[in-house]
């Protein structure tokens, strides 16, 4: 039975110097607001989140991050403990090959050598037995095609596409499309909040968890 969901929220960054980092636009509101309606329902939830403006939901265990590498060791301690993982965090692809003690000065330096971060759910994917895990993407082009990929790739029970284009800014709270995607089906969600778009997601988590069980 699904009773515990761990949840990833919000942007990592990877600092370049003690003042500079590499990141991205998201703002973890997709995912707080995941976790607040997951409590809701009923289910223990662990949030761990990356930098936000954002609150943390009442009654959630809540665990501050701000690297890759903090991410990954956070959600290898907690993952064994939960039923299922949501992976809504927006990770950042690259960070720096060394991070420089101090402030870059732009006179000294002409470039940067940068090298990936883990994948962190591709990897805990290997690991989840009969957990659930969800994953998301983010893609310009070909978004559909590409989220389909990496559910494969990266052996999910499920993943949650989005897309970036001129009139469709995913990101904060506003009206989104997104896609649903597991190994029978792909369902498309038009103009949903994301309490609409959580609420779908839960269910959709629920229906993945009761196959897993059957089989």
């Amino acid at each position: 039975m699904l009773k515990k969901i761990l949840i990833t929220a919000g942007p990592t960054r990877e600092m370049l110097d003690p003042v500079r980092f590499l990141s991205n636009l998201s703002t973890g509101e997709m995912g707080y607001t995941l976790a607040r309606m997951a409590q809701a329902r009923g289910y223990h939830v662990t949030l761990i989140s990356g930098p936000t403006a954002l609150q943390p939901p009442s009654g959630v265990k809540f665990i501050s991050i701000m690297s890759a590498e903090e991410l990954q060791c956070a959600c290898r301690k907690e993952f064994p403990k939960q039923d299922a993982l949501v992976m809504s965090a927006a990770v950042c692809d690259f960070t720096v090959a060394s991070r420089h003690p101090q402030k870059i000065q732009r006179t000294k330096i002409r470039s940067l050598q940068l090298r990936q971060t883990p994948d962190i759910v591709a990897g805990l994917a290997k690991k989840k037995g009969k957990r659930i895990v969800i994953g998301f993407c983010l893609e310009t082009v070909d978004w559909l095609e590409r989220a389909g990929e990496k559910l494969r790739r990266k052996g999910l029970d499920g993943i949650v596409a989005n897309y970036y284009q001129k009139g469709h800014v995913p990101f904060g709270n506003r009206r989104i499309n997104a896609a649903f995607l597991d190994h029978r089906t792909t369902r498309l969600l038009k103009k949903q909040s994301k309490s609409q778009v959580s609420l779908a997601l839960l269910r959709w988590l629920e229906t993945l968890s009761k196959k897993s069980v059957k089989n």
